[in-house]
């Protein structure tokens, strides 16, 4: 029944298989797109502009720095710290055109943090901006890597302007912490030492590895996913699939406000669009929104990628809202809950409805996703093709549609495992290939999916289950609310109450009980909270995602420190 089930649920004109097979690994599809779209913009940034012909020749140029200057080797690994720059699809296509594996690696990662991830990776060289190259400084006596180069946020562009950018980044935003590493390379520098070279072009099978993907830790350790070649090409080619005649090749403008480290943001803008010669706008700093605004105000942009957090926040800005969106026809959400109130709202201001999908970093990370043809608002859509889901309970038995259980997810785009973890790997994925995913979902009889919650953020009270998801559905239809979270706090009574934590909008004088009579209005008596919170601001990850964990972890702490 799974194998068959969504078939015939696919919109006129989107094949319910793809081949991922059909290149024999990324640098294919980059060969073959930037043949194809040469005179096309690739990716902007900082007022400059790169065409994919001068992605591919400035890429090839890395690439050939890499070969020609140091002894890195096909397969060795190479850690990649920067925000959203040029330099950023140019370092990461020259890594992997000269065969290495690229380690995406967040910029606001601390001192541990890089530790670890660069000792678990085996990275034997980093690539980093200069904003952060003071804390490398720090770790990389305690690692294996031996190879440094650092870019500046200016590097692209124009000698002048360069200069300018730079300078100010440096001197007058003081963004640029003193850093003493001799053995770095200057990122212009090495440019210069591969310009007019030519790469060995690399060619890695389908069932190697293209990037070691960290996962988030939000339980233990990080760990890093294992995705290969065959993985991300499958992911490219499900995307342009299911989104395929909506999207016009070499014509759309796409804003990416998500840092491309993240795999959301990495495989929509660096891999999938890639496939249809998409000019992908890079946003530097997203929390800077008058910045973000100003930059967005210069495109007429025909797509957006976000998750809820950011919607939120653009849809409260003035000036926001002012801009043209006469020529925007798609939005993508994924990372996080789309909350409806969000999805109205921005609906509202844009005119743009939002295609929520659903995907993990061990997914590449596209798994499902609405299609444009019939997009329903509180899913995350069908699988996207030559995917397979079914929902099981906690012993591993198969759920039938209706039933409320854990996403199992099974295709061309689930990873290989965890780095050197197979116990790790073990625990999450079957021999035959199904990946549990912790997450509470269940199949509706029309094959789409809705996503209740992670299996680790339920909440427990007096035997039932309550899904925070709803809880912060609700709340933030409530006038008033900018962002809420909710999670369950032990209790001796009933095992665990449920507390919100709410930001209120500037100017909204919002108390508790006006919060906890929208919330009795709206769910059952055991799902209203026992305690709310107002806070300035919640914890969230690098691309937003609000963290119930570290909520969590305050209230534990509390609690012990009454004990």
């Amino acid at each position: 029944m799974i194998e068959n089930f969504w078939k015939d649920k696919y919109p006129a004109g989107v094949a319910a298989e793809i081949n991922p097979d059909q290149f024999a690994n990324v640098q294919a599809v980059l060969k073959l797109s930037c043949e194809r779209f040469a005179d096309k913009p690739a990716f902007s940034n900082l007022g400059k502009t790169i065409t994919y012909g001068e992605l591919y020749k400035l890429s090839g140029e890395f690439a050939a720095y890499l070969q020609q200057n140091t002894d890195l080797q096909p397969g060795d690994r190479i850690a990649v710290q920067m925000p959203n720059i040029l330099q950023y699809p140019i370092v990461v296509f020259g890594a992997m055109r000269a065969g290495l594996i690229v380690v995406n690696t967040n910029p606001l990662y601390t001192a541990r943090e890089m530790e670890h991830q660069f000792n678990d990776a085996g990275a034997k060289a980093l690539v980093c901006l200069a904003n952060m190259a003071h804390l490398a400084e720090q770790v990389l006596p305690k690692t294996g890597v031996k190879h440094v180069i650092v870019t500046e946020v200016g590097d692209m562009l124009p000698t002048f302007k360069r200069v300018l950018v730079n300078s100010v980044v440096k001197y007058v935003k003081k963004m640029v912490p003193a850093y003493h590493l001799p053995q770095a390379v200057k990122f212009t520098d090495a440019m210069a030492k591969g310009r007019g070279r030519s790469p060995r072009e690399a060619s890695p099978a389908s069932a190697d590895i293209a990037v070691l993907q960290y996962t988030g830790g939000t339980t233990g350790v990080a760990k890093g996913a294992m995705l290969t070649h065959r993985n991300l090409v499958a992911n490219m080619l499900q995307c342009k699939e299911l989104m395929g005649a909506n999207l016009n090749e070499g014509s759309e403008i796409l804003i990416a406000p998500l840092p491309l480290y993240h795999i959301y943001a990495f495989t929509f803008h660096c891999m999938a669009m890639m496939l249809i010669g998409a000019h992908n706008i890079l946003v530097t700093n997203p929390r800077d929104l008058p910045g973000t605004v100003k930059e967005l105000s210069q495109w007429k942009f025909t797509g957006f990628v976000g998750l809820n957090t950011l919607f939120v926040a653009l849809c409260n800005n003035e000036d926001f809202r002012k801009l043209d969106f006469s020529s925007l026809k798609a939005t993508f959400s994924g990372g996080m809950a789309l909350q409806q109130a969000t999805a109205e709202r921005w609906q509202a201001v844009t005119g743009c409805a939002i295609c929520e999908g659903w995907g993990m970093t061990e997914t590449s990370p596209v798994a499902s996703v609405n299609p444009f043809q019939n997009n329903q608002l509180g899913t995350i859509g069908i699988p996207v093709p030559s995917t397979q889901c079914k929902i099981i309970d906690d012993e591993g038995n198969d759920l039938p549609l209706g039933a409320i259980g854990e996403l199992c997810v099974k295709g061309p785009q689930v990873m290989k495992g965890y780095w050197q973890r197979p116990e790790a790997t073990d625990e999450v994925l079957s021999a035959d290939g199904w990946l549990k995913t912790g997450d509470i979902a269940v199949i509706q009889e029309d094959g789409y999916m809705r996503i209740v919650d992670r299996k680790k953020d339920m909440i427990l009270v007096s035997g039932f289950n309550v899904y925070p998801n709803e809880l912060e559905d609700v709340l933030a239809a409530l006038p008033g609310v900018l962002q809420c979270a909710a999670i369950g706090v032990p209790d001796e009574k009933s095992g665990e109450v449920i507390k919100v934590f709410v930001v209120a909008k500037p100017g909204a004088n919002l108390t508790k009980e006006q919060v906890l009579e929208h919330m009795r209005a709206n769910v059952t008596g055991y799902k209203v909270p026992k305690a709310v919170e107002f806070r300035d601001a919640l914890p969230t990850t690098n691309v937003g995602k609000i963290l119930r964990r570290e909520l969590r972890d305050e209230e534990l702490k509390k609690i012990a420190a009454k004990a």
